[in-house]
C-alpha cells in the first residue's frame, strides 16, 4: 500500500485527485509541518493549526484558482499557502526577500485578494462575484472569515449588501473558534448540516414558498416555524436575514462533515453561509492551552515548547504604556482605556485586572472605538484609545469629525509606528505623522525614548484637547524610565547637543542613530519631541545659527515631520537647505527591523551618508 504523503501536493489539483479517506493523513501532515516551520522561522501558528481540515476541504471541492477563496486577515493561511505550491517557500516565511506572512497578489494566483487587516473578506469576495456574474463566468466565491473578524460593522456592511445582490454565488465560511465544540456538534448535527445545505430541503423550501405566497397568514406561521424549528439545533438565524441560507454549526476538523457539506453548498450556488466551530492550536497541546502564547511566537523548539528568558530584557514601549496606563488610572479616575481587539498587544491586560470597570474591548471596530472615546469626552471623561498605527487608519473619519472637530479630550496611544519588521507593509506604521499634522486641534508627539515616551504620554493626557503619541514595535535604546506623572510643555523641543553649520531635528526613536553622527560631524542635534506644534521659537533661532537642517523620522517623508518644518521656513521666509529623511515613497516589505532601517538608509552609517553627499561642501574644515 502506497502511503500518500504531503510531499505529493504541488497544487490543489494534486490534493483534488486523491479519494477522501487519503485526506485525513494529509491533514496530519499538513498540521506537523506547520508546526515545525513555525517553530524555525516564528510566525503565526495558533490560528493556522486551527485551519487545516478547512483549508483541505476548500481546495478538495472547490476549483481553486478559478473559484475564488478569500482569506480575512489572512494570518491562518500558512496550510493554504503549503497546499498551493509554496512549501519550500515557507523556511523564508516573513523574511526579507522571503514569503509574506499574508495572503498577496503578487506571490501566487491562489492568493485571490490581498488581506492584512480585519473583515474585508465578505466586501471582496462579494466584489469578484459581481464582477463574474457581468462577464458570464461560472465559478465559486469564498470568504473565510474568523469569529473576531465579525465584529466588525463592515463585515455586516457587506452582507448587507450581498443580501439584495441578485444571482451571484458567495459562500460565507464563519471559521468560529471561539465557541467550544459542545455535545450538538456531533453525529446529530453532521446530518443535519448535511440536510440544510442539500438541494431537496433547498428545493421544498422554495415550492413551500411558492405554494404559500397566495396565502400570507399561513406563509408567516410556516417562516416562523421553521426558523423556531432551526433555532432548536443551531444557533440564531441572524445570517438569514441578510438573505443566506444558513447551515452549521459544523465541527471544522471533521473531513466527513466538511467535504459533503461544501460540497452541497456548491451545488447550490447562491448566498450560503458556513458556520464551522475550530480550535485554536488543534493538534498540539501546548498551542491548545495557551493559544494567545503561540499566537505569533518566535523560534521555538516545539518539542519544549516556548520558554520564557531567565536574563531580564529592556522594556518595550508597550509594556512602558501599560505601566504608565496604570499609574494615571490610579491617580485619575476619568481615564478609559479602550482598545480594539488588541488587549494583549497594546499592553492593557494589567488595566483590565486593575480597572474592570474601565476597560473597554470594542471588538475589531476601530470606528466605534473612536467615536466611543469622543461620547465619554463629551461627559467629562479622558479616554485613552490604544492602538495600531496601521488601524488607527480604520478610524481617520471619526478621529476627524467626532473628535477634533469637536476639539474633545481624547488621547491616541499609537503602537507600531514606524517599520514593524516581518509583518511587512500591511502593518507598517508609515502615515500616521502625515495624516495627523494635518488635523486642527491635533497634537501629535514622537518620543525618542522610553522615558519620553511616558513623559510625553503624561502632556498629551493632561492637555485639555486631541492628542497623539506614538511609538515603534519592541523596546527602544533602553532609557532608564522614570515613575512620575509630571509633564513637559506642549510643543517644547530639547537640545541634546550643540553644534556648528548643520542642525540635525530627530523626530523620535532613530534620536540615537543621530546622536551618533551629530557627535562624528560636530552638528547640533534636536529631539523635537512634537511634530505638531513645532517648537517655532527654537527653529527661528537655530535658522540665525546654522546653515543647514536635516530631519529624521521613521515615518514617510512625503507630508511628514519634514515638510512641517519646511512649511514654517517657507511662511517666515527662511531660505536654507533642508534634506529630509525618513520613509521613501513606496511600500516596506517584511524584514527584520534594523535591517530593514539600514537598507533604507536610517541607521547611523545611512544617515551620516547621507548628509555628507548632501552637505559635504558645508561641512569641509575650513
Amino acid at each position: 500500500m502506497t502511503t500518500v504523503t504531503l510531499d505529493q501536493i504541488q497544487s490543489p489539483a494534486d490534493l483534488r485527485s486523491m479519494g477522501r479517506r487519503e485526506l485525513k493523513e494529509i491533514a496530519t501532515q499538513l498540521r506537523e509541518f506547520v508546526l515545525q516551520s513555525v517553530s524555525r522561522t516564528g510566525g503565526h501558528l495558533s490560528s493556522n493549526l486551527g485551519t487545516v481540515e478547512l483549508t483541505i476541504a476548500l481546495h478538495y471541492v472547490f476549483n481553486t484558482p478559478d473559484d475564488r477563496i478569500v482569506w480575512d486577515v489572512g494570518h491562518q493561511s500558512y496550510p493554504h499557502k503549503i497546499l498551493t505550491g509554496r512549501r519550500e517557500q515557507m523556511a523564508t516565511l516573513r523574511q526579507m526577500g522571503g514569503m509574506s506572512g499574508f495572503p498577496k497578489r503578487s506571490e501566487s494566483e491562489y492568493d485571490a485578494f490581498g488581506t492584512a487587516h480585519s473583515s474585508t473578506s465578505i466586501s471582496a469576495a462579494l466584489g469578484m462575484a459581481v464582477a463574474s456574474r457581468n462577464l458570464g463566468l461560472s465559478r465559486q466565491h469564498i470568504a473565510v472569515i474568523g469569529d473576531g473578524a465579525m465584529t466588525a460593522g463592515m463585515a455586516f456592511e457587506a452582507l448587507n449588501n450581498a443580501g439584495v445582490t441578485p444571482n451571484v454565488n458567495l459562500l460565507v465560511v464563519l471559521n468560529d473558534n471561539d465557541m467550544s465544540i459542545s455535545p450538538p456538534v456531533g453525529a446529530l448535527n453532521r446530518y443535519l448540516a448535511r440536510l440544510l445545505s442539500g438541494s431537496f430541503y433547498a428545493a421544498a423550501k422554495n415550492v413551500g414558498r411558492a405554494v404559500l405566497q397566495h396565502v400570507p397568514p399561513v406563509l408567516e406561521l410556516a417562516r416562523r416555524f421553521e426558523g423556531h424549528a432551526k433555532g432548536m439545533v443551531t444557533p440564531a438565524t441572524l445570517f438569514e436575514e441578510f438573505g443566506f441560507n444558513y447551515v452549521g454549526p459544523i465541527d471544522g476538523h471533521d473531513l466527513d462533515s466538511l467535504v459533503p457539506t461544501l460540497q452541497n453548498l456548491q451545488a447550490l450556488g447562491g448566498l450560503q453561509f458556513l458556520h464551522v466551530v475550530t480550535r485554536k492550536g488543534q493538534g498540539y497541546k501546548l498551542a491548545e492551552a495557551d493559544p494567545v502564547l503561540y499566537h505569533g511566537p518566535g523560534k521555538f523548539d516545539p518539542s519544549i515548547g516556548i520558554q520564557k528568558s531567565k536574563t531580564p530584557s529592556k522594556q518595550t514601549f508597550t509594556q512602558v504604556f501599560g505601566h504608565w496606563l496604570c499609574d494615571m488610572a490610579a491617580a485619575d479616575e476619568r481615564l478609559y482605556g479602550i482598545t480594539p481587539a488588541m488587549r494583549e498587544g497594546s499592553g492593557l491586560v494589567q488595566f483590565e485586572q486593575r480597572f474592570p470597570l474601565r476597560y473597554f474591548d470594542v471588538g475589531i471596530a476601530e470606528q466605534h472605538a473612536v467615536t466611543f472615546a469622543a461620547g465619554l469626552a463629551c461627559e467629562g471623561q479622558k479616554p485613552v484609545v490604544a492602538i495600531y498605527s496601521t488601524f488607527l487608519q480604520r478610524g481617520y473619519d471619526q478621529l476627524i469629525h467626532d473628535v477634533a472637530l469637536q476639539n474633545l479630550d481624547v488621547t491616541f496611544a499609537l503602537d507600531r509606528a514606524g517599520i514593524v519588521g516581518a509583518d511587512g507593509a500591511t502593518h507598517a506604521g508609515s502615515y500616521d505623522i502625515a495624516f495627523l499634522r494635518c488635523v486642527p486641534n491635533m497634537v501629535v508627539a514622537t518620543p525618542s525614548d522610553e522615558n519620553e515616551a511616558r513623559l510625553l504620554l503624561n502632556s498629551c493626557f493632561l492637555h485639555p484637547g486631541p492628542a497623539s503619541v506614538r511609538y515603534p514595535r519592541g523596546a527602544g535604546c533602553g532609557a532608564q524610565v522614570v515613575a512620575g506623572l509630571e509633564a513637559v510643555e506642549i510643543g517644547k523641543a530639547v537640545t541634546r547637543r550643540a553644534g556648528r553649520v548643520v542642525a540635525i531635528l530627530c523626530f523620535g526613536t532613530l534620536l540615537a542613530e543621530c546622536a551618533a553622527v551629530a557627535e562624528q560631524l560636530d552638528a547640533s542635534l534636536i529631539d523635537m519631541r512634537f511634530v505638531k506644534p513645532l517648537d517655532e521659537a527654537l527653529l527661528l533661532s537655530l535658522a540665525e545659527s546654522h546653515q543647514a537642517f536635516v530631519t529624521v523620522e521613521e515615518a514617510m517623508v512625503m507630508g511628514g515631520a519634514g515638510s512641517a518644518v519646511l512649511e514654517f521656513f517657507g511662511a517666515h521666509d527662511i531660505v536654507a537647505p533642508v534634506l529630509q529623511l525618513g520613509l521613501p515613497d513606496r511600500f516596506v516589505d517584511h524584514g527584520e527591523q534594523s535591517v530593514l532601517l539600514r537598507g533604507l538608509g536610517l541607521d547611523a552609517a545611512g544617515i551620516e551618508q547621507s548628509i555628507l553627499a548632501r552637505f559635504a561642501a558645508l561641512l569641509a574644515p575650513a
